[in-house]
């Protein structure tokens, strides 16, 4: 005998606008601005601009025709991979809104990048420079290497400017190009050695003692910082043994390709950032990359046109069906400058969650800081639904003092114990920090004996992953480690 089950599934679709925020939410700051452009070419309700806020020139608008606040977003419990098809938002089609895929099925990767070229070559587009010193400045940037460093002698740079571009540059007129370029991003690009690209990070550090020994080391001591010869150093400036040690820390915390590694460096891929975290003296500054806050206006002549068609005569049909037409443009644009807001709001709660939770590493930048922390950990405290702050992780990244990091970088990735729950590496490499620091220097730990003290403690993790997770902290080989 066959059973016939009857089960009612109750599901929340999302409004197209919903849609349409998610969309917005997910766009990193390198498309957003190509998003906001195709949006004023399609829609001449909206405008650049901050002169009057919207609701000041169209606020008889019901708020609802736009979807819920972001904090609605959150709460609803919505499955965003749940999609509507596209037959289903037929009637509210948008710029940028393409459909016919299953792009929000998958994870938004850090993908909306430039190049390391690109990058540089933006940069320099920004320069008040004349049309020799952008041809300077293009040459300059042509040869800096996959690590990024310009490698060549200035005067051989002049000479590929004479034979190639015919233009004639003495070493000075370069160098002097040379300089603007090495302020750009990332920081230490263009150095023409190793202390050269570390000085540069440095000088972009607030000038502290300790920043400033840093300074002096490499400008004066570099062979014996090489050496390790740290008696030497601490007799030369004068120093003590805390002091020496303070700005020995700060000079290997600093990037020595900030280029990259291994290709050519029109390959290599560098993220925007989507927001920028400074450290005002202990105090955490964040602030949303200026990309990220467009002006937007609705345009002061469509809503008095509005407003001129709905006061005339509505028996018109053809003024109907113009009335209509401003009206959803109207509405569009005022749904458009809302949904960025809601994103700018989004973006910064989230981020703001993570300094929370993460407040030490970000204060040092010491990996060993960072706590286990998954998507659920941020979603509770900003109240927004876990699939909300994924979207909002997946796909933005943050500058800080130490570098630009993905926000995927700060949630915890898991390994195996012996009780069978997933542990953070993140723990895992401060334990290992934890054995390294307390191992004898006179005989420091092999990666094999740091590999056994670990399955000792319960961590399933093989030699190869402990080398892994040493260099990632920047901890060199044991016989580097040994100390008299």
């Amino acid at each position: 005998m066959q059973r016939l089950d009857l089960r009612q599934l109750l599901q929340q679709k999302l409004s197209p606008q919903q849609i349409q925020f998610i969309k917005l939410l997910q766009i990193p700051t390198a498309e957003l601005e190509m998003r906001i452009k195709e949006e004023l070419e399609i829609n001449p309700a909206l405008e650049e601009g901050n002169d009057e806020p919207a609701e000041d020139l169209y606020g008889d608008t019901d708020s609802d025709d736009y979807g819920d606040s972001d904090d609605d977003y959150g709460k609803d419990d919505i499955d965003l991979n749940d999609y509507l098809h596209d037959d289903e938002i037929s009637g509210y089609k948008m710029q940028g809104d393409r459909g016919g895929d299953d792009e929000e099925d998958r994870e938004m990767p850090i993908a909306m990048m430039s190049t390391l070229t690109d990058q540089l070559l933006d940069q320099l587009g920004f320069l008040d420079l004349n049309d020799k010193q952008h041809i300077i400045g293009m040459q300059l940037i042509g040869s800096i290497d996959s690590d990024g460093y310009i490698r060549r002698e200035l005067s051989s740079i002049s000479n590929d400017l004479a034979f190639s571009q015919n233009v004639d540059a003495s070493e000075e007129e370069i160098e002097e190009v040379l300089h603007m370029i090495q302020t750009f991003d990332p920081a230490g690009i263009a150095a023409r050695d190793l202390p050269e690209c570390l000085l540069l990070q440095l000088h972009r550090r607030d000038q502290d003692e300790t920043t400033i020994l840093a300074e002096r080391i490499l400008e004066d001591a570099f062979d014996e910082f090489t050496k390790k010869h740290y008696q030497k150093i601490q007799s030369k400036f004068g120093v003590s043994e805390d002091e020496l040690k303070k700005a020995i820390d700060l000079i290997t915390k600093l990037n020595p390709k900030p280029g990259g590694s291994g290709g050519s460096s029109t390959r290599i891929q560098y993220i925007i950032p989507d927001f920028i975290l400074t450290n005002n003296n202990g105090q955490l500054e964040l602030s949303l990359n200026s990309r990220n806050a467009p002006d937007l206006r609705i345009s002061r002549s469509y809503a008095d046109m509005f407003d001129a068609y709905d006061k005339s005569d509505k028996k018109d049909k053809k003024l109907k069906e113009t009335v209509a037409f401003v009206k959803q443009k109207l509405d569009a644009a005022k749904w458009f400058i809302d949904a960025i807001r809601q994103r700018q709001n989004t973006l910064l709660r989230t981020m703001e969650a993570i300094i929370k939770y993460q407040h030490d590493f970000f204060l040092e930048g010491d990996e060993s800081l960072l706590r286990p922390m998954i998507l659920k950990d941020i979603a509770e405290d900003i109240g927004m639904d876990i699939s909300t702050v994924s979207r909002v992780a997946n796909s933005k990244a943050v500058q800080t003092e130490f570098g630009i990091y993905p926000l995927k970088y700060f949630f915890s990735e898991g390994i195996a114990t012996d009780s069978g729950e997933d542990a953070s590496s993140r723990e895992v490499k401060h334990i290992l920090k934890e054995i390294i620091d307390g191992e004898s220097k006179r005989k420091p730990l092999s990666d094999e004996k740091i590999e056994q003290i670990l399955n000792e403690k319960g961590y399933n993790i093989a030699r190869r992953t402990v080398a892994k997770y040493r260099e990632q902290l920047n901890i060199p080989v044991a016989r580097l480690r040994k100390e008299l």
